[in-house]
């Protein structure tokens, strides 16, 4: 069973930066696309940034310039860092991959800004 394990949301102050990590149990080369998705209470779950294969990255228009996702093959973890965090940031954050058709999904990790 594949499974994706993020890890390192927390606190942070307004301005400051975290960095999230999603530990693959397959090769992540074997994921077309792996992401970070968030969403709100109340809200949908929405699109924050993606790669896919080879190495093509897409990011939200909210985090453009600010959050940067990248992926470690050897350890088959994926990466978002993410700089001058805002408090409408708030939010749980979700690792998500495709693989050979099918949607994977992390518990998330929730991630809080405060002003």
């Amino acid at each position: 069973q594949v499974q994706l394990v993020e890890s390192g949301g927390g606190l942070v102050q307004a301005g400051g930066s975290l960095r999230l990590s999603c530990a693959a149990s397959e090769t992540i080369s074997s994921f077309n696309t792996m992401g970070w998705y968030r969403q709100a209470p109340g809200k949908q779950r929405e699109l924050v940034a993606s790669i896919t294969l080879p190495d093509i990255t897409r990011y939200a228009d909210s985090v453009k310039g600010r959050f940067t996702i990248s992926r470690d093959n050897a350890k088959n973890t994926i990466y978002l860092q993410m700089n001058s965090l805002e408090p409408e940031d708030t939010c749980v954050y979700y690792c998500g991959g495709l693989r050979y058709g099918r949607k994977y999904w992390g518990q998330g990790t929730q991630v809080t800004v405060s002003s």
